[in-house]
């Protein structure tokens, strides 16, 4: 059983940067492409950001979001840049064996972190 722990959430104002943190255990962390992905208020969880050999982003954070692995330390980031008010939600991490951008198909989700960008 994977369990995914995510960190590095917070306030933040418009124009600023936040990097998440999302760290796996319980499993072999090579073997899982790992998403981002983010729910607001009232809205569907939908799609950021996943990494597996490549690295796969929605288009309202390409440019701003970098996502990035670092198998020494069984960690996945999601470098986030020129955040907007609109960026503000719950932010997930989630893991399964084959990439995908559809929350639907992921095993394993973290708690998430609130991120809220104030204007």
């Amino acid at each position: 059983q994977v369990q995914l722990q995510e960190s590095g959430g917070g306030l933040v104002q418009a124009g600023g940067s936040l990097r998440l943190s999302c760290t796996p255990s319980g499993g072999t962390f090579s073997t899982y492409a790992m998403g981002w992905f983010r729910q607001a208020p009232g809205k569907e969880r939908e799609f950021v950001a996943a990494i597996k050999r490549g690295t796969y982003y929605a288009d309202y954070v390409k440019g701003r979001f970098t996502i990035s692995r670092d198998y020494a330390k069984n960690t996945v980031y999601l470098q986030m840049n020129s955040l907007k008010p609109e960026d503000t939600a719950v932010f997930y991490c989630a893991a399964r064996l084959v990439v995908s951008t559809r929350a639907s198909e992921y095993d394993y989700w973290g708690q998430g972190t609130q991120v809220t960008v104030s204007s």
